[in-house]
């Protein structure tokens, strides 16, 4: 029998720091969910950049961050929305922000540093959360991980039983794959600036491949892909408030990643019995 175990990154193999700043009040909101935030609002959208975070970092604090998107031409993609809309659209507000500035970037992007600095394993993520409604930058957000205790081994012991891992995510895919080299997850089976849609169609698509599919995630952002798999699987060990649609989908709720092994191979023998 095949199996394949798909893991969200952010919050479910990696312990996650995040801090988005609200660009017309000036707040700064620590260890917000970011994908919840992104939902709070229909018209809101979450987008990863693809620039290095030293590149931002050397700008100066007062250039509009639109302006350094456009200048350096730097690469997006839609992370978390909870509507359909075209890329176009987006880039269009990224490009024509008059508000967010480059220091809006530093300080979140110092805060998480010093959060994660003394970590071995790191991984650094930049976004804008733009509100398609009023046209707007709404939103800089900085998230850093590094992984839970147990997920390099948790990742082996599924692979000694001859489970498949995958990773899909809705960070940026270079920072993905550094972590999946860590964790011994092949490459080819990252998929980056994953929306939920994405998830859930990474999901559908693997169910041709393999006999069972099981979803690991933490967030409402993996409600539809855990919908689709065969086993849900709701990550509690990065604390935070979950849904109530997202708890009652899950077929299993743990605090320790270090538990899903056994619960794979549970349902493996329940199969083969």
């Amino acid at each position: 029998m095949h199996v394949a175990v798909v893991f969200d990154s952010a919050g479910t193999l990696l312990r996650t720091y995040r801090i988005a700043k609200d660009i017309q009040t000036g707040e700064l909101l620590v260890d917000v969910e970011t994908t919840m935030l992104t939902y709070a609002d229909p018209d809101r959208v979450l987008c990863v950049l693809h620039g290095h975070s030293r590149d931002f970092m050397k700008a100066a604090p007062d250039l509009l961050v639109s302006d350094f998107i456009r200048d350096h031409d730097i690469a997006f993609g839609i992370s978390c929305t909870r509507k359909v809309i075209e890329k176009e659209a987006v880039k269009t507000i990224l490009h024509d922000d008059r508000q967010a500035k480059i220091g809006d970037m530093q300080e979140c992007m110092r805060f998480i540093w010093s959060e994660i600095r003394d970590q071995e394993i790191v991984a650094l993520n930049n976004g804008l959360i733009v509100h398609t409604g009023h046209m707007i930058i709404e939103f800089c957000v900085t998230t850093g991980g590094t992984p839970f205790p147990g997920a390099q081994e948790t990742i082996s012991a599924l692979h000694r039983r001859g489970v498949f891992t995958y990773i899909a995510s809705g960070d940026r895919e270079a920072k993905l794959e550094r972590m999946a080299d860590y964790l011994g997850i092949p490459r080819d089976r990252v998929f980056g600036v994953a929306t939920p849609a994405m998830k859930e169609k990474i999901v559908r698509d693997l169910k041709q491949q393999y006999d069972i599919v099981v979803m690991v995630g933490d967030s409402i952002n993996d409600l539809k892909a855990m919908r689709a798999a065969d086993i849900a699987i709701l990550s509690e060990q990065q604390p935070s408030v979950k849904p109530h649609e997202l708890v009652s989908e899950a077929d299993y709720c743990i605090r320790d990643l270090r538990m899903v092994p056994d619960i794979v191979y549970d349902v493996l023998e329940k199969s083969e019995s």
